[in-house]
Parts: C-alpha cells; structure tokens; sequence
C-alpha cells in the first residue's frame, strides 16, 4: 500500500489513528454519505442519523 505524502498526511491529520490510518466516529463508518466525522469528535447532531430514541427539539 503507498505511503501518504506530508501535505495528505497533513490535511488528514485529525482523522488519523495511532496507526496513520483514517478513521470515522463510529456512528459514521457504516453511513453512505460524505458528512463523516474524525473518531475524535463527540458527534452532537448528525443530519442524516435518525435514531429510533431521537426526540425533535422543542
């Protein structure tokens, strides 16, 4: 597998694992769409999740 040039490596920074290689939240690996967040975000609201517990906001 080719190695990530510096300036890949560097605008994949936050994405990266401990082993460099890019990593999603898991509530976005499994998502078809292109909103994926880093593995190092708390993931506050996600337009195309929709748990079955979500409540709308009053």
């Amino acid at each position: 597998m080719p190695r990530m040039s510096k300036q890949r490596r560097l605008e994949w920074s936050f994405f990266l694992d401990h082993r460099n290689r890019i990593s999603y939240n898991p509530l976005c690996r499994g998502c078809v769409h292109g909103c994926k967040q880093s593995f190092r975000t708390i993931v506050v609201l996600c337009p195309h999740y929709w748990s079955k517990r979500w409540k709308p906001p009053d």
